[in-house]
């Protein structure tokens, strides 16, 4: 038997991720500074840590709630509320394995065959093949250097169709660090309700923004909004796998059908985590959070700084921990010139095409590292740069 025969051709023509594909070449040679994985160089608070060794200390090793524990779906409730000014109830909430988790239930719950869902391009490698396993169609919507990777709506309503249902609205933005203001927020929601489409905001960046305070896009829009949120950016805690989607019950309750006949729950200790995380983010004396936003800024202005030296055009981020210089001059392609900095320089950048055909031109350089490992990786950089 020729069991590729048997893989089913939505998985079969779906490439690999083509940021693990920089990060394992990574991780096979030696002296290499890795700027293509986006995960905080933070390391989880003690006191959160602490609180999922107590509750193993107690025997919480079991199941919880599907819906995750009334705990923490409590605590996300005040959490969004009071730093975003977003109302869900407890019971409009699910407690995922990681923010990927939810945005896979989402399509699958949401999707039939010939569905189509408008994403913005650049973006971030999962959603184009999630909408693909949920037998959706993906629309890209082109953002641009120009506009700042800003979505314009006109661009999504020359894309709308009698077949759209979904429209991703993934701000702070991976992997061009763009956000949305205020008043490019009620435009789109202007135009969601005329087209009559339903929004999935992925808000995982929400807490990293430098300059400006985050404004949700489900902000007076939760009944037509979806959203995705987690403790992997945020709080440090990657290995974790805590995920949260909040949305319309009648959503909820199909995506928490799929979660109870797959997942289960997410693991308790990691909820219990979460919980602590959230308790102490939203107390008066706790900063974790603003001290690696800080750190992540300064990283941020020097790595744009450099760039730019180097004579690259770089937009500025304003969210996320990413930057995204235009390498075209160069002449080489995005995969080509990270295929060579990686095997000359022995830096690891991803190629923008990673993210959509967009991308051709860009490559995306996670700055979550130590400012020692910047500083190395700048001067790799330009050596190699100066070489082209």
């Amino acid at each position: 038997m020729n069991t590729q025969d048997l893989i089913a051709n939505s998985v079969r023509n779906v490439p690999p991720s083509g940021i693990r594909k920089f990060f394992d070449i990574a991780s096979d040679m030696k002296n290499v500074i890795s700027m293509s994985v986006g995960e905080p160089d933070f390391v989880t608070p003690w006191n959160v840590c602490q609180a999922a060794i107590n509750s193993i200390e107690r025997g919480e090793t079991h199941y919880t709630s599907n819906s995750g524990t009334p705990q923490l779906r409590k605590l996300i409730e005040k959490y969004l509320s009071e730093r975003f000014n977003v109302h869900y109830k407890p019971e409009q909430m699910l407690v995922t394995v990681g923010a990927s988790e939810a945005l896979d239930l989402a399509f699958r719950a949401l999707l039939n065959p010939g569905d189509e869902v408008l994403i913005p391009a650049p973006s971030y490698v999962s959603y184009e093949p999630g909408v693909r396993f949920a037998h959706g169609i993906s629309i890209p919507i082109i953002t641009e250097e120009k506009d700042d990777f800003v979505i314009k709506p006109e661009n999504i309503e020359q894309a709308i169709t009698p077949k759209s249902k979904i429209l991703v609205i993934p701000y702070p933005n991976n992997p061009t660090g763009a956000v949305l203001s205020a008043e490019d927020i009620i435009a789109i929601q202007d135009l969601a309700l005329k087209h009559n489409l339903f929004v999935i905001a992925d808000e995982i960046y929400a807490e990293l923004t430098y300059g400006r305070k985050h404004v949700s896009f489900a902000e007076g829009f939760e009944d037509r909004t979806l959203l995705i949120n987690g403790f992997s950016k945020a709080f440090a805690m990657t290995g974790w796998r805590l995920g949260y989607a909040a949305g319309p019950k009648p959503i909820i309750d199909a995506m928490l059908k799929i979660h109870q006949y797959t997942m289960l729950c997410a693991p308790i200790m990691s909820q219990k985590a979460g919980e602590e995380a959230l308790r102490t983010e939203m107390s008066k004396d706790y900063y974790q959070v603003r001290e690696m936003v800080r750190n992540y800024n300064r990283r941020r202005v020097f790595v744009i700084e450099s760039f730019r030296d180097m004579g690259f055009s770089c937009f500025e981020p304003k969210g996320a921990f990413y930057a995204f210089p235009n390498i075209s001059k160069t002449g080489l392609s995005s995969e080509d010139f990270c295929r060579r900095l990686i095997l000359e320089q022995h830096v690891a950048c991803v190629p923008g095409t990673a993210f959509g055909t967009s991308g051709e031109g860009f490559i995306r350089c996670s700055y979550a590292t130590s400012m020692d490992n910047l500083k190395e990786a700048m001067q790799r950089i330009r050596e190699f740069s100066a070489k082209l």
